[in-house]
């Protein structure tokens, strides 16, 4: 029998390259990370990473990145709805602009927010007569992580969006359905897998997020200073293991949290599909 040519490689070569690749580009310098943590004394550890200055970064890092990933799960649902089921002048013009987060050097972000909420700023300066700051506080902090997400919230849920036909919204209503039950029964089982793992990538894009931040945080010590400018600072004092120890904790701390989100999206999906049987 002649032997059949195939165009793709067979498995056993597409698991090598995947495994190598996922080697260099992950595994081998996350090892490196936890080796370099490695050579600090356990009671060094724990004093680098529970000192006061590192868990008030580690909080202001992960509290502002979830309280922004909330806001753009509730805006950017809102948005893509809005580019998806209506049609008006601008829409794609609108629509380009969500992208250009991802376009934009995140220093050039930071100076244009900064820019903008500081007291002198066109935004901030209608709210500092009102004893209100943006700029420079946790506030800012956090409108910045929201800059930076709300693409990632839009553009996973669009295609599923896209997805829904009308008719089933219209079907539901001639049925009796008001609008609320609609959007609970019909489009929130449909889109809620897309809105968790747009949280997801948000939350995980905003966790790390650095150039933006620095100029619109102030990078006060316990007030407005993230883990990533504290694990950069720990680098230029050559304290490298203690830089891998934070850097290892934000690890830790991230896996943790999106397994438990990726657990909840799976929960979601069966209860989703034993509801549909």
């Amino acid at each position: 029998m002649a032997s059949t040519h195939r165009i793709l490689p067979g498995f056993g070569l597409t698991l090598g390259i995947t495994l190598t690749w996922l080697s260099l580009i992950v595994l081998i310098p996350l090892a490196g990370l936890m080796a370099k943590t490695a050579t600090l004394t356990w009671a060094r550890f724990w004093e680098t990473v529970s000192s006061e200055r590192t868990v008030n970064a580690l909080a202001l890092s992960f509290g502002g990145a979830f309280v922004a990933a909330i806001v753009n799960v509730i805006a950017g649902t809102i948005i893509a709805w809005c580019l998806v089921r209506y049609r008006f002048p601008g829409r794609r013009l609108a629509d380009a602009i969500i992208d250009l987060p991802f376009a934009l050097p995140t220093a050039v972000a930071g100076i244009a927010l900064t820019a903008l909420y500081a007291p002198n700023g066109w935004l901030g300066s209608l709210v500092a007569p009102y004893g209100i700051k943006l700029a420079f506080t946790q506030i800012g902090v956090v409108l910045a992580l929201i800059f930076i997400g709300l693409p990632f919230v839009v553009r996973t849920l669009q295609p599923v969006l896209e997805e829904i036909p009308k008719e089933i919204e219209e079907a539901a209503t001639s049925l009796g359905a008001n609008r609320l039950a609609v959007i609970r029964r019909v489009i929130l089982p449909e889109v809620l897998p897309a809105i968790i793992t747009g949280f997801t990538l948000a939350f995980a894009r905003a966790v790390g997020e650095y150039g933006s931040v620095i100029f619109i945080a102030g990078n006060m010590p316990n007030k407005t200073e993230i883990a990533p400018l504290l694990i950069v600072i720990q680098l230029e004092q050559y304290h490298y293991a203690e830089a891998t120890a934070i850097a290892t904790v934000m690890l830790l701390l991230s896996f943790g949290l999106l397994l438990l989100i990726n657990l909840l999206q799976r929960w979601s999906d069966r209860r989703f599909r034993e509801e549909q049987t």
